[in-house]
């Protein structure tokens, strides 16, 4: 994993338990080291990097992710809960895991990711490492120009990704890559619902989370240093972003499709 330019360099050393010997016991930012185990999930490998799940990312139970997605992320029991234990199911784990299960192919990962490659054929685990690329189109997908004081010229501090966005994004990946089923599908939903429902701003007149906060966060797995949890993020308030993600993949899917009709036309 890199480091933003911006940090200073870090030595390699190891992590054991929530502290770091270079950052100490705190929650400030700290990659991962060579003998740490992470995944292909953004949100719970910075859960590891600021130290509120055990920073090696390994032997975790459900009660630590559960206690390190409300300290971090503000979500609430209900949400925590849900998320921690149906991880648990689809990993088919009874027992505490390593942040590296969670990258085993079709149970909770799945292709298409925005910022990761897809599993190549044959291999049991995901790729962890985040294609810099994938990154740089997903940004280009919230610059579009559709809403007020946003698009390529207002730069990534003045414009908001939404659930317009995500599902650009969205549709985009699912055409790359291998059709995903009904359950990762909404799997690949939900996680971006939760994250719009986290990191929701305003500016102006539009809604949603700043190029900028997200470039940070699923770039370098790292928490924007400007943000602070301003509300208890619930389950009910995913379902219903979720929805509007699946609402505008639709729609966005049937003007691409009507493009291609009216070109077939002539």
């Amino acid at each position: 994993m890199s480091l933003p330019p911006s940090h200073p360099a870090i030595d390699v050393h190891k992590h054991t338990g929530m502290g770091c010997p270079v950052v100490g016991k705190g929650h400030e930012w700290c990659p991962s080291q060579p003998d740490d185990s992470r995944s292909p999930c953004p949100a719970l490998n910075t859960l590891a990097n600021h130290g509120y799940i055990a920073r090696d990312g390994k032997n975790l139970s459900v009660f630590d992710l559960v206690s390190g997605l409300k300290a971090c992320y503000n979500l609430s029991t209900p949400l925590a809960i849900f998320l921690s234990i149906g991880g648990f199911v689809l990993l088919r784990r009874f027992w505490n895991t390593d942040l590296h299960d969670i990258g085993r192919h079709g149970r909770i990962e799945h292709d298409a990711s925005l910022v990761h490659r897809d599993t190549p054929e044959g291999e049991k685990y995901a790729p962890i490492d985040i294609s810099d690329r994938l990154v740089d189109q997903l940004i280009v997908d919230a610059k579009t120009g559709d809403e007020e004081g946003e698009g390529p010229e207002a730069g990534d501090r003045r414009t908001l990704m939404d659930a317009s966005d995500v599902a650009r994004a969205r549709v985009r990946r699912e055409k790359e890559s291998p059709p995903l089923g009904a359950k990762h599908a909404e799997i690949a939903r939900g996680e971006m619902a939760i994250i719009l429902g986290v990191w929701e701003t305003k500016a102006g007149s539009n809604v949603g989370v700043p190029v900028e906060w997200m470039r940070e966060w699923i770039g370098h797995e790292r928490l924007p240093k400007d943000w602070k949890p301003t509300h208890i993020q619930g389950l009910l308030d995913v379902v219903k972003r979720a929805k509007s993600i699946r609402k505008a993949m639709d729609e966005q899917r049937k003007a691409e499709a009507a493009v291609v009709d009216e070109k077939a036309k002539h």
